[in-house]
């Protein structure tokens, strides 16, 4: 009698755990900006450490307010970045998602990408509320998004750094 071989296939890892932090991700930065913009008017601020203020301010423009004085057409720009973006790291996820790391950084990109482009979608512009200084000098405000973004950036190139040196 002849016996069936079992053959095991390793499936690629799915990419559901990466979009459920990119949702956790986005649900945390609506929440906030949300927060923020109920229990603020635009400019004001409420220091909380000596060091660190919660501030309502609008960024028409993308980090450090880059192109936040044009006319208007960065709205657009801006909103097909992220969401042309946002469509690439969704193949990445899809094509990489057994890499831990690399998935990871780039959930927090995604989740903080749509952020933002929800926030230009719905009011034209960012909400950002996050105001860190040192002596005077104010980092530029940012917001969850923002801050998902550098530290999946930063998560990205540690990532290919390592995989360099390997």
């Amino acid at each position: 009698m002849a016996t069936k071989k079992h053959t095991t296939y390793s499936s690629p890892s799915s990419i559901v755990p990466w979009l459920g932090i990119a949702t956790i991700v986005l649900l945390i930065d609506q929440i906030t900006k949300l927060t923020i913009l109920r229990l603020f008017s635009y400019g004001e601020s409420h220091a909380v450490t000596s060091f660190f203020n919660l501030v309502l301010v609008y960024n028409k423009g993308a980090a450090f307010s880059f192109l936040a004085s044009e006319t208007g057409w960065q709205r657009y720009f801006f909103t097909i970045v992220g969401v042309a973006a946002s469509i690439f790291i969704i193949y990445l996820l899809k094509k990489h998602s057994g890499q831990r790391l690399f998935s990871w950084a780039l959930s927090l990109i995604l989740g903080g990408a749509i952020g933002n482009v929800i926030d230009r979608f719905l009011y034209g512009h960012v909400v950002d509320f996050l105001d860190v200084h040192v002596a005077g000098w104010h980092w530029p405000a940012f917001n969850v998004a923002d801050s998902a973004i550098c530290i999946g950036a930063v998560l990205f190139i540690y990532d290919e750094l390592r995989r360099v040196g390997k």
